[in-house]
């Protein structure tokens, strides 16, 4: 074994809990700004949604795949990097849609599907994939998932924070209206403290090993917002949409990628650091990505929005 797999991150469910009640936050801040008509709209174009579902559960393992043999990292790293392609879209994705002004009932409707089939997809590719690359297959472990955890990810990170946000929009639009803007800098800030304080708890073991993974996950997390973008331009898709798959592609759930590598892997280091790293930088590159776009106009999209809200 090598050094690096040696370690063991901090890292319990009592950390996962904090990161599902700070993504549950977000989605109800995220939801006052959301309306049915907005879903009703998002279900009237299948080409985005089947484009989310495919680019994410299919292209972007298979381009994993490929990229772990250009790379040729260690092969706790491999197989991180093809366990984080698996998982399903990262919930954060609909608080940077939103942010960046994109399709965000497109990004909440891809994103409970994504993790409604990951359900039978993320062990599916990754047992697929990595049991078909030489470097990775030494390491392979089966991984099954629970239907009930999923549902809980689905009903309690979206459904509920969703129509409660939906609710109090509708029944006191004054208050919601008035909310916007203070719950959009306490989501940025909460995001960030907790970005930091997981940075702080396992600095020394980043400080030592993150060579290894930070070009490795920067390349890759490109990889999967470029592919979004390009093949939502190449199906010439409106520019909000454009922008929701890009997310939908390069926001990874990597809390669940964790929770089944200290399950089934003892917390391998290798997988558990790339898989890490990909949780904070994915959030980073996003709110650069989401600011970027922020300051342009999507187009006439955008006043599909109504008044004000496209200047959120």
């Amino acid at each position: 074994m090598l050094p690096v797999d040696q370690v063991q991150l901090s890292f319990d469910p009592q950390t996962l809990r904090i990161l599902n009640a700070v993504l549950g936050l977000v989605m109800f801040g995220v939801a006052l700004e959301l309306k049915v008509e907005d879903f009703r709209e998002a279900l009237k174009t299948p080409r985005a949604l089947a484009l989310g579902l495919v680019g994410h559960h299919v292209l972007f393992p298979a381009m994993t795949y490929v990229l772990v043999w250009v790379l040729n990292p260690i092969p706790s790293i491999a197989l991180g990097m093809i366990l984080v392609s698996s998982c399903p879209a990262g919930h954060i994705s609909n608080f940077l849609v939103h942010l960046s002004r994109g399709n965000t009932a497109l990004s909440v409707s891809v994103s409970a599907l994504s993790t409604a089939v990951a359900l039978f997809m993320t062990p599916l590719n990754f047992a697929f994939w990595g049991n078909l690359h030489p470097v990775t297959s030494g390491l392979m472990k089966q991984v099954a998932m629970s239907p009930w955890e999923m549902l809980e990810v689905v009903v309690l990170l979206l459904g509920v924070p969703l129509v409660l946000g939906m609710w109090v929009a509708r029944r006191f639009p004054g208050f919601a209206q008035r909310v916007r803007t203070p719950m959009k800098r306490l989501s940025l800030l909460v995001l960030a403290a907790f970005i930091v304080g997981a940075l702080a708890a396992n600095f020394r073991h980043f400080l030592a090993w993150i060579h290894l993974v930070v070009l490795v996950v920067f390349i890759h997390n490109l990889l999967a917002l470029a592919t979004g973008y390009g093949l939502s331009a190449a199906m010439r898709l409106p520019e909000r949409d454009r922008r929701a798959i890009t997310f939908e592609m390069g926001i990874q759930n990597s809390g669940l990628g964790l929770t089944l590598i200290f399950n089934f892997f003892n917390g391998l280091g290798g997988m558990a650091i790339v898989t890490a790293w990909w949780g904070i930088w994915h959030i980073v590159a996003g709110l650069a990505l989401a600011t970027f776009w922020k300051r342009r106009d999507p187009g006439g999209q955008a006043q599909a929005l109504g008044p004000g809200r496209a200047r959120a």
